[in-house]
């Protein structure tokens, strides 16, 4: 069995791993890290779980971590994943970073953007960036592993196939994303609180939302040439789901929706997490909610010969939680989906 300890436990990103672990029959949940809970059993946390958990919350101490636990998942907020990996790693254990940390090639990038120093370019030069539809092979093989949150992985499985076809003027992306509540983390925030969202949808960020560079990083891969691109998020009143919507401008005037749905479907023929739809279906966050799928669905609209396509993931599993448990099913040699849901409940 494989020793797993996950640090930030107590958020939404490690519940949803803790609740799916529960279910990964070859692994075995062996420390629980939470600071400010230390000393807290989990089941007190999170009560709907007692049943099936019986740990405490224990203080962080990478080193004492690293001798109880083979495969480290951390949880936690920007800026602290990168203090705490490379111990980790000294200790033998494989890290999976929920957070930004590891998710730029360029460390000055996450610095402008995310506004802390880092000087761990050695490590952070080892990474892999943690989504497997379109890194499954390096995945095998990785120690350590930047997984995407949700904005990037909903845009990029949108994105993918048409950039690396040259299907697309790079510099036409245009992407309209919107979000559940639980996106944000479960600290109290007030444009988080149920009275300001209800019965409400709000743009945030515009134009310097911190995920965009990231996109840009991976498309830029893919493109072969360098993608600057629109990126615009939405608060929407649901608890969990995303919907993402791309806009791009053909570079054939020629193509129609079958051709490109050939090419999703072709692209994306050994992907388990990511579901194509057929012509004329286009996905809802409800198809989605609960699994690590990525349902989408495109269009081409010949007057304008611009092609729209369509996500939709459930934020906190192919959003975060289930997608690094993907790829530490591809790093331990595991079946890509072992432990992970593929279908949700409806309604």
């Amino acid at each position: 069995m494989t020793r797993v300890g996950i640090i930030g436990a107590t958020g939404y990103g490690g519940v949803q791993l803790v609740r799916m672990l529960l279910d990964h029959p070859q692994v075995e949940i062996a420390y629980l890290g939470a600071n400010q809970n230390a000393g807290t059993r989990f089941a007190d946390i999170y009560p709907h779980l007692g049943h099936r958990v019986r740990l405490t919350c224990e203080a962080v101490d990478p080193v004492a971590i690293a001798k109880r636990c083979d495969v480290v998942f951390l949880g936690t907020p920007n800026g602290i994943a990168h203090r705490l990996a490379p111990a980790l790693l000294e200790g033998g254990c494989k890290v999976f970073d929920l957070s930004a940390d590891y998710r730029f090639t360029d460390l000055a990038v996450y610095q402008q953007w995310y506004g802390q120093e880092r000087t761990d370019q050695a490590t952070s030069s080892t990474a892999i960036y943690g989504l497997p539809e379109l890194f499954r092979e390096p995945l095998r093989h990785a120690n350590l592993v930047g997984c995407p949150g949700c904005y990037p992985t909903a845009s990029l499985l949108a994105v993918a196939p048409l950039l690396k076809q040259g299907l697309i003027d790079p510099q036409s992306i245009i992407i309209d994303a919107k979000s559940g509540v639980s996106g944000a983390g479960r600290e109290a925030k007030i444009g988080s609180l149920f009275a300001e969202v209800e019965s409400s949808v709000a743009a945030y960020n515009i134009a310097r939302h911190r995920h965009t560079p990231e996109i840009e990083q991976i498309c830029t891969q893919l493109a072969g040439n360098p993608v600057q691109l629109q990126f615009t998020p939405h608060l929407i009143p649901m608890a969990r789901g995303m919907l993402i919507t791309l806009y791009a401008q053909l570079r054939d005037p020629g193509l129609i929706g079958e051709d490109l749905l050939t090419v999703y479907e072709a692209f994306y023929r050994q992907s388990p997490a990511v579901r194509v739809l057929p012509s004329g279906i286009y996905p809802q966050t409800k198809w989605a909610s609960g699994t690590n799928t990525c349902f989408i669905g495109m269009e081409v609209d010949p007057r304008t010969n611009r092609v729209i396509v369509v996500s939709a993931i459930d934020n906190l599993i192919k959003g975060q939680s289930g997608q690094a448990i993907q790829c530490m099913n591809l790093s331990l040699g595991y079946e890509e989906m072992l432990g992970l849901p593929t279908v949700g409940f409806y309604p």
